[in-house]
Parts: structure tokens; sequence; C-alpha cells
């Protein structure tokens, strides 16, 4: 079974919905609590930021995508990411190929760092971006709640380009 990473497209919008709605379920990936319509996503995809999907066998099982980090001229560099896989395809490596494929996009597309919030006690995610290189840089402590209960985030970046020289 081979693994295509690509831009996403209108089309991809209900796969993703789907996935991210596995991640809202899961109560591991996000603060969310309520589901996205495929409509949504859509308006997700209007965005000129990196937005990516992986392909196993003509089926989207994971999508990864940047949003702008900060409305601030001087963080016009960094980006902030997101990365989704599918139940059904996660601990075979799909996350780490689109996280790479993402830094590469967002390079390309002038980015200096990605960054995260990662909740501490999802330890998959964690060992992806490690595996991916990024690097884990500080905790923030009771930064949200979720069904009622504090959680905490590890902050993960990865530097790009020149930065990473």
């Amino acid at each position: 079974m081979s693994l295509t990473v690509r831009p996403a497209a209108a089309p991809d919008a209900a796969a993703v919905a789907r996935i991210y709605n596995e991640g809202i379920a899961d109560r591991l990936a996000t603060f969310e609590t309520r589901e996205r319509s495929t409509g949504e996503v859509t308006a997700w995809l209007e965005s000129p930021l990196p937005f990516l999907v992986a392909e196993r066998d003509g089926e989207v099982v994971a999508f990864a995508r940047v949003s702008p980090y900060s409305d601030r001229c001087v963080y016009e560099g960094v980006g902030e990411h997101g990365v989704y896989v599918a139940r059904s395809a996660r601990g075979g490596g799909v996350g780490r190929v689109l996280l790479e494929a993402l830094c590469a996009a967002a390079a390309e597309r002038g980015f200096y760092k990605l960054t995260s919030r990662v909740f501490t006690d999802n330890h998959p995610s964690r060992a992806v971006h490690l595996a991916a290189g990024f690097e884990e840089v500080g905790i923030q402590r009771r930064h949200g709640r979720l069904d009622g209960r504090w959680k905490d985030c590890v902050l993960v970046e990865r530097l790009l380009g020149d930065a990473a020289a």
C-alpha cells in the first residue's frame, strides 16, 4: 500500500471532516468539542497556506495544515500547524511522512518555523513530532479545560530553511 501526499482540494473536505471529528471524539488532540461539517472544512481550504492530505489506496487517511501564528508582522514566518491521522491509519508512519511534507511546503512558502501545542498525554503525537524533527521546547500548564478538566500542552517547534542552519 503506497502513501501519496498532495495538496488538499475541495473533494477532500468530507474525509478531512471525518478525520478531524475522530480527533475531537478521542479527546486527545484538540480542545474543540463540536464536530465540524464538510462545509466548514471546505472554508478551511480557501486559505492560501499549506494544507496537505495523505492518501492510501485512493482514500484520504490524514491531513495537516498551516495557519497563521499571529497577525503581528514580526511573526510572518511562523506558522501554527495541526496534523490528524484517521484511527485506521495510526501507528504506520503516516503522520511522520505528512509532517515532513508539511515542513517542506511551509519552507517553500517562506516560513522559518512551524509550531504547535500537543496535549502532554498525547504520547503518539509527541513521538511523531519528535520523529519528524520537531523539538519540545516547553510546557504550558493548565492551558485550557476539556470536559471540565485542565489540560497541559507541550510546545513543539521545528526550525525551517536558514533558521535551521
